[in-house]
């Protein structure tokens, strides 16, 4: 999965972008801002594979915040301006979108994008034929899920999305539903919102656990069952 960032003065341009965005299985638009100043701050906390960055904003434009950084996530720059398109290109950019763009325009820079990022990514070895898995109704599909391969599951109004390294599968199912085809002794629901594999917790503290980089809350009704668990696990 792509973590991305949308950087727009424009909330409508951040609208569009997010709509295409959301389109797209292996994206995940983690932060939006209309402020370039906000967007440094938490550039500098967070982990971002991908900025979608407008170049004319008030106070810094796009071009002196990527300069800014210290570590430079890749970018697709976002503008109506094309005369900054040499300038965006000698700063290493994977594509210059010019608005308005389509969906087709936009798929097409982020393909390119997959693509550069592709050697930072970890490789995922293929999963054993007979690994554990279950099968969840998504769209018009029935798609085999591996167990193995959940990093977690949220809920999202009446959906479901299971997070996976380099997809998510979207369904209609409950979280009381897609639990129960769970292992009880591998998955555990932490949240109202939130399910999680117990292997792939990296940090625990009293209110948020970590997997991985995704910082997910603790409920307060499943914190006592869920300290329960680690505490049983941990002392296995």
């Amino acid at each position: 999965m792509i973590r991305c960032m949308a950087i727009d003065d424009s909330p409508l341009a951040l609208r569009l972008l997010e709509d295409y965005v959301s389109k797209v299985d292996f994206l995940a638009l983690e932060h939006t801002c209309t402020n370039a100043i906000e967007a440094a701050g938490i550039l500098r906390k967070k982990n971002i594979d991908l900025l979608f960055l407008d170049v004319q904003m008030p106070d810094i434009n796009g071009i002196s915040l990527l300069n800014s950084l210290v570590h430079k996530p890749k970018v697709i720059f976002t503008t109506a301006y094309p005369n900054y398109a040499v300038e965006g290109f000698n700063l290493d950019a994977v594509d210059y979108l010019l608005k308005p763009f389509s969906f087709d325009r936009f798929l097409k820079a982020v393909n390119k994008a997959k693509e550069a990022l592709q050697p930072r990514m970890p490789a995922l070895s293929s999963p054993e034929p007979n690994a554990p898995c279950i099968f969840i109704k998504s769209g018009y599909e029935t798609v085999k899920v591996v167990l193995g391969e959940i990093l977690y599951i949220e809920a999202l109004k009446d959906y479901v999305q299971v997070f996976m390294k380099d997809k998510k599968v979207v369904s209609l199912m409950g979280m009381k539903e897609i639990l129960s085809e769970l292992p009880a002794d591998e998955f555990i629901r932490v949240h109202r919102s939130y399910i999680v594999p117990i292997s792939r917790i990296t940090s625990i503290a009293s209110r948020k656990i970590h997997v991985g980089d995704k910082e997910i809350p603790v409920g307060d009704s499943f914190r006592k069952d869920f300290f329960e668990r680690m505490k049983a696990k941990t002392a296995r």
